[in-house]
Order: structure tokens, then C-alpha cells, then sequence
């Protein structure tokens, strides 16, 4: 309860100006709480548990290394599902996927559970709290006190004193409660998780009524044929004996190359939900239906790696011919993982038992969150239309201005009016966003503010805005980009 009731506080004095370290000293006392709740109920550490909690805390250290949302919100999302995982287990697809959502089905019965427990413990739960609370009241106000004859009497102690106390505002008051609230119930309810997880392994997905082997056989027959002639072709082309295809094309070679990427992902994606109805309602009453069945799927699993292939292909030459942007770069993760997922597949046809399937697929993803979020896209962005620019003197403002400030080092280096005009939104956005405290800035933000404040892009907006007009690129300027 202490553990818990800390992180609702940490939650609502340190979360309301923002992410980095703080989310990271929350998820540590929430997880102490998950602990103490665990050992008491004998539960035995494990080596997955292990993983996924490892997992965890790298995926909450993106906030704190880089400043762009969207990892961010990727890494902390994915970081509560492997939290919930670790705590529940599971091995069965049952088991997994429903556990990494399964902290949502606990917030509200963790509180009324933490009632129940106090209520229970009566007397000796409040001859142990109370004194600790009366603790933690008597140094409060030695602190304020002593705190504030200190800060007047020191301008340097005052700055150390003013960076280190959140500030509080009379208007945040609704906002803090909802984030007390919130983090109190995420605590308890990953204490009550770790007290007695929900067996989802337990949860019998029935299997689908087998059809019969014609009717399973020949639509999947006729789909590896169809991935087959695409293999095929796509070999004529890249071995460099194609130019009677692209001549029917009507397109040049590096045309072909760039076309069509978004197609072949959404085929990558589709081929994912046919193997697994397919599965799902193979014939297996005999050794023959198995057998076909795993010659069929592991065909069109392995026709399909050519087409995760070829969409790489294809968005590498698009990159190389256009740069990089963060949806770009997010939808190469994507395929990539999806062409592992088909590798694990295809691994998973040839053993005799796949019951490692669904915690590989988990972790692999996982893993690419991680990766994803580690690597700091909007930095790799920018580095790579730099980079781009240095080789060739040609660069697509669009795909770098809209970058948070993990892109300011990169960017930094472009000449002139470039350098004006890629930097104004990021500078405009941190100069309304104003001071940052230090548990709420990340390291990337740090950097960029530092160098921004050495170099400023311009001292006015319309000298940002013009610089812009000067390298080509019209716009409208404004303060949100």
C-alpha cells in the first residue's frame, strides 16, 4: 500500500509536465509494490519473468533518452502489456495475448481488494502506517521551512530548490487528482496481479470444424501459385532479364523499383490472417491432411518472404530517391517484423511441438519496439537527409521539419537558410513549451536546448519564414509547425 500510494503521488506531482525520467521512477516503485505483493504470496521468480520485465524497463527508457511522442507512447504502452505478461505468465496464445492487456481488467478490482486488505488488518495495519505518516508530515514541513530560508538566503541553493520541487498550481489541482487516481490503480493493480494472476493458459480456444481437404486444399493451392508467378517475376527483374516486362510496364527500372510498396504490405498483412484461418480450419484427421497442411502453409510462408523482400526492396530505392521520413521508417519496421513472424512460422512447421510460437512472436515484437523506439527515429531521420544532403545537395524540407527535437544535432549541421528552415518549427515549439524541468526532459531535449540556445535558427519568426521562401519551400508558418 506504501509502495502504491508513492506512486500515485510520484504520478501526479512529476507526470503532469511531461514524460521522461519520472515515468521511469514511477514504473521502479510500482514494480517494488508488485514485488513485496508477489513474495508474500510465494511466488517463485522465473526466466521469463525476467525477460519480459527486462523488456519493460528498456522500453521506459525511451522517454527519457529522446523527445518525439510517438515512441514514446509505443515504448509505454508496450512496456504496461510486458509488465502485465510478466506478472500473469503464459506460454498458450491464449495465455499471452490476453495477458498483455490484462492490467486493464485489474484497476478496479485492485482497489476494492486493497480495501478488503486494510479493512482486514485493521489495528495493525494502522500502527504501521500511522507513524510513518506522521514521519513524513513532521519532514515535510522541516523541509519547506528550512527549504525556504535556504533559497532566500542563496540564490544558487534557490535554483537547485526550484529545479528539484515540481511546481504547484491551483488550476492543476483536477489534473493531479485523475493522475493520483491513476497511478494509485495501476500500482495496486499490478500488486494485485503479481498476489494471484488470472491462468489465462487455462482459457480453451476451441478448434475450428476441419473442412474437407478439397475445399481447405485448393483456394490455399491456388493462392501459392499466384505468390509463385510474383516470385518468379520479380527474379526475372532483379537477376536483369526483364526488360521485356518493364518495356509492357512502361516504366523505368528504378520506376518499377518504387512502386508499389503499400500494396505489397497489405498483402504481407493479409497472407498473416489467411495462415491463420487456414490453420484454424485445416483438415488433421489423418497423418496426410497434416502433412498437406504443413506443405501448404509453409509454401505460401515462404513465397511470402519474397514479397517482404521485394516491399524492402522497394521502399529502400523510395528512401534513396526521396529520403527518409518517420512513416517511412516506421513501415520498414513494420515488414520487418512481419518477416520474422513468418521465419518463426516456418521454423515453428518444421519441429515437432510449436508450443514456443506465441512467446517468440510476443518477444519479437517487443524486441522491434524497443529497437524502434532505442534507435531515435526522428534523429535517424534527420541524419539520413543530412547525410543525404552532404553526398548530393538535395533535401526535402517536409520530411525534416515537422521532427521533434531529437532531430536538432543533425540538423544542425545543414548550411544557412537550410539550417533556418529546418530548425523553426522545433524551435518555435520549445520556445512556447518554455523551461522543463529535469524529470520531465529527456536527454535528446537537453541536447537540443543547449544548442539551440548557443545557435538560434533566427531571432524573429519571419526571418524563419523567409529563409524557407529563400531555399524553395513555401509554407504558412506557424507556432505549432
Amino acid at each position: 500500500m506504501l509502495a502504491a500510494a508513492l506512486t500515485g503521488l510520484l504520478t501526479s506531482l512529476l507526470l503532469i509536465d511531461g514524460l521522461g525520467v519520472n515515468l521511469l521512477l514511477c514504473a521502479v516503485v510500482a514494480a517494488v509494490g508488485a514485488g513485496i505483493a508477489a513474495r508474500a504470496a510465494g511466488r517463485r521468480l522465473r526466466a521469463w519473468t525476467l525477460v519480459w520485465s527486462g523488456l519493460a524497463l528498456a522500453l521506459l527508457a525511451v522517454p527519457a533518452l529522446y523527445e518525439a511522442g510517438w515512441p514514446a507512447l509505443l515504448s509505454t504502452v508496450w512496456a504496461v502489456g510486458l509488465a502485465s505478461l510478466a506478472l500473469h505468465g503464459g506460454r498458450r496464445w491464449s495465455g499471452v495475448l490476453l495477458a498483455l492487456p490484462g492490467l486493464l481488467w485489474q484497476l478496479v478490482p485492485a482497489l476494492g481488494w486493497a480495501r478488503e486488505g486494510l479493512r482486514g488488518r485493521g489495528g495493525n495495519v494502522r500502527g504501521r502506517v500511522v507513524p510513518v505518516l506522521k514521519g513524513v508530515g513532521v519532514a515535510a514541513v522541516l523541509l519547506a521551512v528550512f527549504g525556504a530560508l535556504f533559497a532566500s538566503a542563496d540564490a544558487a541553493m534557490a535554483d537547485v530548490l526550484g529545479s528539484l520541487v515540481p511546481s504547484l498550481e491551483g488550476g492543476e489541482l483536477p489534473a493531479r487528482v485523475a493522475l493520483f487516481v491513476l497511478g494509485l490503480a495501476t500500482a495496486l493493480g499490478f500488486a494485485h496481479i503479481a498476489a494471484g494472476p488470472r491462468r489465462w493458459d487455462r482459457t480453451r480456444v476451441r478448434p475450428g470444424r476441419a473442412r474437407g481437404r478439397m475445399e481447405w486444399a485448393l483456394p490455399l493451392t491456388a493462392l501459392n501459385l499466384m505468390f509463385g508467378a510474383f516470385a518468379v517475376v520479380q527474379g526475372v527483374v532483379v537477376l536483369g532479364g526483364g526488360e521485356s516486362v518493364l518495356e509492357r510496364t512502361g516504366m523505368s527500372r528504378s520506376e518499377y523499383a518504387r512502386q508499389g510498396f503499400w500494396q505489397l504490405l497489405v498483402i504481407t498483412v493479409l497472407t498473416l490472417v489467411v495462415v491463420a484461418v487456414a490453420k484454424r480450419w485445416a483438415p488433421r484427421g489423418t497423418e496426410t491432411d497434416r502433412r498437406l497442411a504443413r506443405l501448404l502453409l509453409g509454401a505460401l510462408c515462404l513465397l511470402t518472404l519474397v514479397v517482404v523482400a521485394s516491399a524492402l526492396g522497394r521502399m529502400w530505392f523510395y528512401v534513396d530517391a526521396s529520403g527518409l521520413t518517420t512513416l517511412r521508417l516506421w513501415v520498414l519496421a513494420v515488414e520487418l517484423w512481419l518477416g520474422v513472424v513468418f521465419m518463426l512460422l516456418i521454423a515453428a512447421g518444421l519441429t515437432p511441438s510449436a508450443g514456443w510460437l506465441p512467446r517468440a512472436v510476443v518477444l519479437s515484437a517487443a524486441l522491434a519496439a524497443a529497437g524502434y523506439g532505442l534507435i531515435g527515429p526522428d534523429a535517424l531521420v534527420a541524419e539520413q537527409n543530412v547525410a543525404r544532403f552532404e553526398r548530393t545537395g538535395q533535401i526535402d524540407l517536409r520530411n525534416v521539419r515537422g521532427l521533434s527535437a531529437d532531430a536538432v544535432p543533425a540538423l544542425d549541421r545543414l548550411p544557412g537558410d537550410y539550417r533556418t528552415c529546418a530548425l523553426g518549427v522545433v524551435a518555435a515549439d520549445l520556445e512556447n513549451a518554455g523551461p522543463t524541468p529535469w524529470y520531465a526532459d529527456s536527454l535528446a531535449g537537453a541536447r537540443a536546448r543547449e544548442i539551440l540556445a548557443e545557435r538560434p535558427p533566427a531571432d524573429r519568426l519571419t526571418g524563419r519564414e523567409y529563409a524557407c521562401d529563400r531555399v524553395g519551400l513555401r509554407h504558412e508558418f506557424t507556432l505549432g509547425g
